[in-house]
């Protein structure tokens, strides 16, 4: 009888884990569905930041008129909502500092 009871235990256990194996590739199904779906729309999201940032550039001119150099400007928006077109340089340099202020805080 503790034969029996010890294969009874031993049988379900291997059919709960079963069960646990079916109900860990429906989810990882799920989760690569919600994946992919996540990728498209970062996807979309990119391209339309691209075609904005394209948009607002061919827009932009300087002092004298002339249209503003995507490669050596970006545009940075500020946590208030206003919105900025800064040179790269200095954006550089500002990443250089913060960089350098994380390091030694670390």
């Amino acid at each position: 009888v503790a034969a029996q009871n010890c294969r009874k235990r031993k049988l379900n256990a291997i059919l709960n884990l079963e069960e646990d194996v079916c109900n860990l590739q429906t989810q990882k199904e799920s989760l690569k569905k919600e994946h992919s779906q996540c990728s498209r729309s970062i996807s979309r999201m990119k391209q339309k930041l691209n075609n904005l940032y394209r948009d607002i550039f061919s827009r932009l001119t300087d002092d004298q008129g002339r249209p503003v150099n995507p490669c050596q400007y970006v545009i940075h928006c500020s946590s208030d909502g206003s919105v900025f077109v800064i040179p790269k340089r200095l954006v550089k340099s500002e990443q250089k500092q913060d960089n350098e202020k994380e390091q030694k805080q670390k």
